[in-house]
Formats: structure tokens, C-alpha cells, sequence
């Protein structure tokens, strides 16, 4: 039924272009006025609108005063709720959109700013994509709705048309409006999944400086000039020699300085999934990074900042 019932919608599109003649982006922020929603009653309205029709006729056949003020009160109400489900979505106001970090090939999430200015908009449904979301929205308080966006390839990726609807407040009528936000939405490169560390430049940076430190790093044999605090009784009973306790450890993480030219035998794509690899470790353990692409030089840096700044200068290359 859902599958039938979606293909009578793309036949209505196809051939009623009036009902989503706002298909063409639109710049923020959005207003939804009365020319662009529309309502039409629900399968339960249809039948309640059958049911007050012979509750009418019986009514009038048997000239049955309280039954056919009982008909006059139930179809004011339902004209009444005509009314607020169209109130539901008259005035609402996108204002915003704000984006979240994704791979491509995995689901972004991007937040929907609404905003209502003279009213407040109960049981708004928004769709996009086959999932829904319901909110509210308040007189003169932001309203943030979080949808995901499925990102098959880096780069900039159109934000699709979003239905907000609403069956509010008994559910008789469906009201609904589509909104297609003039916006897109950033989707980093997705990282190779394996592969060689970068060529570092002079010997200082292939080796392991050490210096003293607090904690334990290994356990070494033990050498003339050592203290005896340091020794290590308990492993060295099980040892035909003493063991110390080696409290060196590795200084500050060597530099990456990456470099788009020193890759000439990947393809453009094959070089970019090799330094988004190369950003992903170095961020994860935190070392200094930087990164020479065709068009932006990005100084040396470190941190989530960093990684953010340099995958988006990834995801921007042509």
C-alpha cells in the first residue's frame, strides 16, 4: 500500500505541477503563506463527513431537532479543525540550517531551524528522505528539528525538498507544504582504508627522542650507574639478571607536513583518500599537522579545528 500510494504521488507530480510549484530552490529564510499550503481531508475525515451526511438525512426525514443540531455542532467542529490544521503550518518560517560532519557513504545530520512569530505551531511532521520528524514550535523561540542526509561522494551536497505537514488537532484534514532550501551541505572524502605513513623529511624525525618521565615505559637490563630505586625486584626474580624500571618516553609527536605534490603517481581521488587517512591518524594521537594542497597552504596545526579545517579544504577540491 505505502509503495502504490507513493507512486499516485509521483503520477500528481508529474501531471499537477501546481501542487509543488515550489520545487525550485529557494533562498532562507522560508516563509510558508496561505498560496502554498494546501489541505485536503484525510481517509477519516472522508468518513466523517459520510457519517454527518446521514446523521443529516436522518435528521431531516424524521425532523428530529436535537439530531440535527447534534449534525450542525459536529460538522462546525470539523470546519473548525479545517481551520487549525492550516493555522498548524500558516506562518512557520525556516530560518536557518546547520550541518554536521560525515564520510562520505555515511548519514549527516543537518538541523532545521524554524522559527514562529504571531502563533505557535502544534504537531508539525517534516520528511526528507522516508524519515519523519514531529515538533512543535513556540511563539518566538527557535526550533531546531535534526534530519539525516545520506552522502554517497565528497563534496557539496544539495539539500533535498523537505514536505512539513500536519493532521492536527483530530486528524480529519492533511495539511501539507514542500519547502526546497537553496542550501548544500559539505561531505568529507572518505579515507583509504589502508596504506603506507608519509615520508618524513631529515632523520631527526624517523627516530624516537626520549627523555626522562614520570611513568613506566619498559623494563631494560640494567646498567652500570643506575639507581637502585629503579630496579625492578619482582620481574628480576624471574630473571637470570636485574631489570630496571626505563622511565623514558617519546618528546612531542614529529610534525606531518603533507604534501599534495609528494603523491604524482595516485589519481586525484586516490591522493585525497590517502591524506584524509593521513589527517584521521595524525588527529587521532594528536600530532601536528600540515597540509599543502593545490590552491590553500594550511600552516602547521593540531586539534579537532584543525582536522575540521583541513578535511573541508579536502572535500572542496575539484
Amino acid at each position: 500500500m505505502p509503495a502504490a500510494w507513493r507512486r499516485l504521488q509521483d503520477w500528481a507530480e508529474r501531471r499537477l505541477p501546481a501542487l509543488t510549484r515550489y520545487k525550485r530552490p529557494e533562498s532562507l529564510p522560508i516563509t510558508l503563506h496561505r498560496r502554498r499550503i494546501y489541505i485536503v481531508p484525510t481517509a477519516f475525515g472522508a468518513a466523517f463527513t459520510l457519517l454527518l451526511l446521514v446523521m443529516l438525512l436522518g435528521a431531516l426525514n424524521y425532523a428530529n431537532n436535537a439530531a440535527l443540531l447534534l449534525t450542525c455542532m459536529l460538522g462546525s467542529a470539523s470546519a473548525t479543525s479545517m481551520l487549525v490544521a492550516f493555522r498548524s503550518l500558516h506562518g512557520l518560517r525556516l530560518t536557518a540550517i546547520r550541518q554536521g560532519h560525515a564520510i562520505a557513504g555515511e548519514r549527516m545530520v543537518i538541523q532545521l531551524v524554524f522559527a514562529a512569530d504571531d502563533h505557535a505551531h502544534a504537531s508539525v511532521h517534516a520528511d526528507m528522505d522516508g524519515q519523519t520528524e514531529t515538533f512543535m514550535a513556540p511563539v518566538r523561540t527557535e526550533t531546531w528539528v535534526s534530519l539525516h542526509l545520506a552522502t554517497s561522494q565528497r563534496g557539496w551536497h544539495p539539500v533535498p525538498r523537505i514536505k512539513l505537514w500536519s493532521n492536527w488537532p483530530v486528524g480529519l484534514f492533511h495539511a501539507w507544504s514542500w519547502i526546497h532550501p537553496d542550501h548544500a551541505v559539505l561531505v568529507w572524502p572518505r579515507p583509504e582504508p589502508a596504506g603506507p605513513p608519509p615520508v618524513l623529511q631529515g632523520e631527526h624525525d624517523l627516530r624516537r627522542r626520549l627523555h626522562q618521565g614520570e611513568d613506566i615505559a619498559a623494563l631494560r637490563d640494567y646498567r652500570s650507574g643506575d639507581p637502585q630505586r629503579h630496579i625492578a625486584w619482582k620481574h628480576s626474580a624471574r630473571h637470570e639478571h636485574l631489570l630496571v624500571k626505563d622511565f623514558e618516553q617519546p618528546e612531542a609527536r614529529e610534525e606531518w607536513h603533507l604534501d599534495w605534490r609528494a603523491l604524482p603517481s595516485l589519481s586525484p581521488e586516490a591522493r585525497i583518500a590517502r591524506l584524509a587517512r593521513w589527517l584521521g591518524e595524525a588527529e587521532a594521537v594528536g600530532r601536528p599537522t600540515a597540509l599543502w594542497l593545490p590552491g590553500e597552504d594550511i600552516a602547521l596545526g593540531h586539534g579537532r579545528s584543525h582536522y575540521v579545517h583541513c578535511m573541508n579544504a579536502l572535500a572542496r577540491l575539484p
